[in-house]
Order: structure tokens, then sequence, then C-alpha cells
């Protein structure tokens, strides 16, 4: 079995008036090359007339960002022309590249009338050899992700980029990474192998796992060693696992603000550029 190196604890950070476990980075853990970031946001309910997320427009270059809509809904506009509404079971994946002015806010429909919001927030970085590609933004509603069944369908996977088995998720990741959800029923067994080589992100937003013999609570990062290729998953309960892998970049990373880039002087372009409108303009 692949050997767990740490259980990193996501901390407590809320934004604004919306509840926020952070999970990456924390004083326990930088990053996990090549994830960088990882937000869980709710669950949390929301009155009639709220003001709803509070991500409004901001610049991103040198990643992408892959959102996860749990619960609620989330209304993206980019200044590429990027925009849709993604509601529960949906992803965002927007490749930030060159760079681009985006938001994710509530539709007025989920403000005016109210709900439960869960979202999770994800930062992946790009190589060098990308870090400068043309944005791109595309949004999945549940039913145009891969999923399929196992385990007798105590297990059901979504998946949105790389294959597995015969099933092949509809988003081409740059990075050639895996990224899923995986909703496991309570005494759901699922069995991986995961080449030794890659880096993977396993973060357990709800219920409780068994994995490799070690219990796993809700708002846990699992950080595994490269030792093994086998990873074994009972739940104990019904929960929610983010699951992705891939091979690190082991490049040199500068990360400042809303950009990640691989020297500080690409940073200090990244400021220069945005302010002079290469990364658009917000209307």
């Amino acid at each position: 079995m692949r050997k767990i190196k740490a259980i990193h604890k996501a901390v407590y950070s809320p934004i604004d008036d919306l509840e926020t476990f952070r999970a990456i980075p924390t004083q326990s853990i930088d990053y996990l090359d090549p994830f960088l970031f990882l937000n869980h946001h709710g669950p949390q309910f929301y009155r009639k007339n709220n003001n709803g997320l509070p991500f409004g427009p901001h610049p991103h270059r040198g990643f992408e960002t892959l959102t996860y809509v749990i619960k609620g809904d989330i209304t993206h506009q980019d200044s590429g022309g990027g925009e849709s509404v993604i509601k529960e079971g949906g992803i965002q994946w927007m490749t930030a590249g060159s760079g681009l002015i985006h938001s994710e806010v509530s539709s007025q429909e989920f403000k005016d009338n109210g709900g439960e919001v869960e979202v999770i927030q994800l930062w992946l970085n790009l190589a060098a050899k990308h870090k400068m590609v043309k944005p791109n933004y595309v949004g999945l509603p549940f039913g145009d992700i891969c999923h399929f069944d196992l385990d007798n369908g105590k297990v059901n996977v979504d998946l949105i980029s790389g294959n597995w088995g015969e099933n092949k998720g509809p988003r081409d990741s740059l990075s050639n990474l895996t990224m899923t959800s995986i909703r496991l029923k309570a005494d759901g067994i699922l069995d991986l192998e995961i080449n030794k080589k890659d880096e993977i992100l396993f973060y357990l937003a709800n219920g409780e796992l068994v994995v490799n013999g070690t219990e796993i609570q809700k708002h846990q990062l699992v950080q595994f060693e490269n030792d093994d290729t086998k990873i074994s998953i009972k739940a104990n309960k019904d929960s929610y696992l983010i699951l992705g892998y891939g091979e690190p970049f082991n490049e040199p990373m500068v990360a400042q603000g809303s950009f990640v880039m691989n020297t500080q002087q690409e940073i200090m372009d990244s400021y220069a550029d945005f302010r002079s409108g290469k990364m658009g303009t917000w209307k």
C-alpha cells in the first residue's frame, strides 16, 4: 500500500460572511506540486435577498482554476468572453494562462430566493511552457461530466479529466491531470492504482473514510509518499471525496496575489500587464 506521509486538517478561514475551510496552503503544507490551493466553502444556508458569493472581478495568470459546485450555483464571467451559470453537481474549469479578469458570484435567482451553498475551489499550476497560453473557460453542468459506478453502485465517480479504465473525462488537461469527485455510500469500497510518480490531491469534504487502514475525517487532506501504487478506501459514512493526480513539474515557483509564475520578474511583469489592460477590461 502507498504510505500516508501526513494528514493535514483544513483551517477555518472565513471570507466576508462565507464560511471557508482552507486545506492548501496552511502552516503544515504549502502546496502539492502541481496542486496549489484548495478552499472549501460551506455548506452554508443563505436567506432570501442575500449578497451571495463574494468573488467579484479579480485577475489571474499562470495557472488554472477548477471549481466544484456541490450545492447552490455560481455565475461565471470573464474578460475573455466566458460566461455561464453552473448549478449543483457541475464544475467550472478556467485556464488563466497569459491572464484575464473573472468573477464567480451567485446568480440573481439565488440572491433573491436564498438556499444552501457548498463550493470547492482549486488552483492547478501550469508548467512553464504553458504559463502564457491563451485563456480559456469551460463550464460543465452535471450532465456533461462522465459518471460511472463501482462496487455495485456504492461508489459514484464523477470524471472531469483524464482516463479511468474505458472512461474518459470531458475536459482535456494541459498538465495531463486526472481530476474527479467521488461520492461513496456507507460501506462502499474503492481500490485505486496510481502511478508512483504522480502527486495525489486527496481531500475529504464530507463523511468518514478508512484509507490504507487509517481513519480520515472530513476537512482532512491526505498527503501520500511516492512508494507504491495501491490505495484502499472504505467509507464508514456517506462521503464526498476530491481526488486528483498527475506528475509534478519540479519547477521554480513564485506566487504573489493572484499570479503564479516561475520568477519574481514574471510576477512584476504580470502586475504591469494587468494595470495596463493586457488582461482585458471589466465592463
